[in-house]
């Protein structure tokens, strides 16, 4: 196995709280438990039943002033979902499964970030190196915490780390090779300014070293040389691609490969070894996803749209849009342009629901907007709409520009539940 030497240095000796304790959480008491099995271990977390099962030999602290228990610990392993925001909290002690793992296996990581295309790039540049005979791991915001695959590791493995803003608020050190393909207003109930979570997503290229490189676009470009980073911009590379077999569709897909074939290249893995799997990789779930034609509209799942650059570019991928499903929980960020979009482009009939569906329709109306618009209380009404006003040939796309927290626990779940009711559409004409 692999030395973690650098993090049994930053742990060993240390009082040790687990701040927050969903699946992250979990994922490091796991660990400590395993390699350091005398260490002092607490676990903080609002929520009590979380903390149910565990033994005696594991402080527990919950309920609303759960975050005092930081002030009797050394070290605070703090998991993504866990905001600081308006929190009096010794900085010094913060630290994350990403921070730790960062500075352990810096040289061996591609890192990927942005506010939209992360997980495909990620999963995409993962499918380009395995598929190529490499010894590949991916991990990360993609669901996996990464201190669960550190037993996989060898000095071969290069690993392939999806990262948010929130995993890379208060790290150390920067990856390897750090990809940041955009930065878009979004998570302002985590970072309370647009400023703060864009200040977050930069610490991608911020703590590199000489011998690393930043993948950006023009204008991280600009900031990289500001911070003295090496850098390159994967706008202007096309690598021999023959853009029209590729699976993955739309100029933002275009701009998510270019950055996958770019690190790879910067990590020093010839790019004609993997182009060729290009061609085979298949699209993630929820993102512009055909689900298929029922009852004679063509249903498409963008759940993971949840800003309206993301539902701008959903719009320009996928023609002939018919049926637009937008709204969901409000998270107080800019629609403008998507509803600078919508007036040039209208759709036939936007749907639209929750908070953030009312502010949207608020600033269609301002703007005069032309298309039919419909309020609907959740996915189920929608679709009884759709039946009554649908007609042979149309399109049909969720797109939400909104977060989902008001109905459902993730753009998973959404998603998921759209997809059914779409297998199951039968129009009310027939």
């Amino acid at each position: 196995m692999v030395s973690m030497n650098t993090i049994f240095r930053r742990l060993r000796g240390k009082r040790i709280l687990i701040l927050g304790f969903g699946r992250e959480g979990k994922s490091s008491l796991a660990f400590i438990k395993k390699f350091m099995p005398h260490a002092i271990v607490g676990i903080a977390d609002k929520n009590a039943e979380a903390m149910k099962d565990l033994g005696s030999d594991v402080a527990v602290y919950s309920g609303e002033n759960y975050f005092d228990a930081i002030n009797s610990y050394d070290i605070v392993l703090k998991t993504p979902g866990i905001s600081l925001l308006g929190k009096k909290v010794d900085l010094s002690k913060i630290t994350s499964q990403t921070d730790l793992f960062l500075e352990e296996f810096h040289n061996q990581i591609i890192g990927i970030t942005g506010t939209k295309g992360k997980s495909t790039t990620s999963t995409l540049i993962y499918h380009l190196l395995k598929e190529s005979g490499k010894d590949a791991i991916l991990a990360g915001n993609i669901g996996i915490p990464i201190f669960d695959i550190i037993e996989q590791i060898t000095n071969k493995s290069i690993i392939v780390f999806e990262l948010s803003a929130h995993q890379l608020q208060y790290i150390h050190r920067s990856p390897h090779i750090g990809i940041l393909l955009n930065v878009f207003e979004e998570h302002l109930d985590h970072f309370g300014t647009f400023e703060a979570y864009r200040d977050a997503k930069l610490n991608i290229i911020r703590k590199m070293g000489e011998s690393d490189w930043a993948v950006t676009n023009d204008e991280f470009c600009y900031e990289a040389a500001t911070m003295m980073v090496r850098s390159l911009s994967y706008q202007y590379y096309d690598f021999d691609v023959n853009w029209d077999e590729v699976p993955l569709k739309g100029d933002h897909n275009r701009l998510n490969i270019k950055a996958a074939l770019c690190a790879i290249n910067a990590f020093g893995v010839p790019v004609n070894e993997v182009l060729p799997h290009l061609y085979t990789f298949h699209p993630l779930e929820h993102r512009q996803e055909l689900v298929g034609t029922f009852g004679g509209v063509t249903f498409y799942n963008d759940s993971i749209s949840t800003i309206p650059q993301a539902t701008v570019a959903a719009l320009q991928t996928i023609k002939n849009v018919t049926f637009l499903l937008l709204g969901g929980y409000d998270r107080e960020i800019d629609y403008t342009p998507l509803i600078d979009y919508l007036t040039k482009h209208p759709v036939k009939h936007i749907l639209y629901t929750g908070k953030a569906g009312n502010r949207m329709f608020e600033m269609l109306q301002n703007a005069d907007y032309q298309g039919d618009i419909k309020k609907f209380k959740d996915l189920n009404e929608a679709f009884e709409i759709i039946k009554c006003l649908s007609k042979n040939g149309d399109v049909c796309l969720l797109s939400p520009a909104a977060a989902s927290y008001d109905q459902y626990r993730n753009f998973e779940e959404r998603g998921r539940l759209f997809k059914t009711l779409s297998k199951d559409f039968v129009p009310s004409t027939v």
